[in-house]
């Protein structure tokens, strides 16, 4: 009887990841609309990323450990589930970070206005371009 509100609380937690989730991606779907560059944008992709693909994952390992029916696959989802998160977490900032990099040096982002560009300044481009 006990195990079997150990599961259920799993699948509970598991489901409420799975909706904040949901609730990640549209706000960061919203985010993408509203944010006026590519700069900012890029902090609506990271939450659509982080926020709306990790948190979700990590909502299928609870419902995977809750799942008895599984047998011992369960914990075979579950740990595959959690690799798959801990690189989409690591591999979500670097990717971000990377796009970032490469458009302000191919300059094809532009910010209008430019208030600062400590980038530029120390790379001796001057501040805002």
């Amino acid at each position: 009887m006990a195990v079997d509100i150990v599961d259920w609380v799993l699948i509970i937690i598991g489901q409420i990841l799975i909706v904040i989730g949901v609730i990640c991606d549209l706000i960061a779907a919203i985010l993408m609309i509203r944010f006026p560059n590519f700069y900012v944008r890029l902090h609506a992709l990271t939450i659509g990323s982080i926020g709306g693909a990790v948190v979700p994952i990590i909502g299928a390992v609870f419902i995977a450990l809750g799942a008895e029916y599984l047998g011992s696959f369960r914990f075979f989802l579950a740990g595959g589930a959690i690799v798959t998160a801990i690189f989409v977490f690591i591999l979500g900032a670097l990717g971000s970070h990377a796009i970032a990099r490469a458009s302000h040096r191919s300059k094809t982002a532009i910010l209008t206005p430019c208030y600062v560009d400590h980038l530029s300044e120390d790379r001796g481009e001057g501040g805002c371009r």
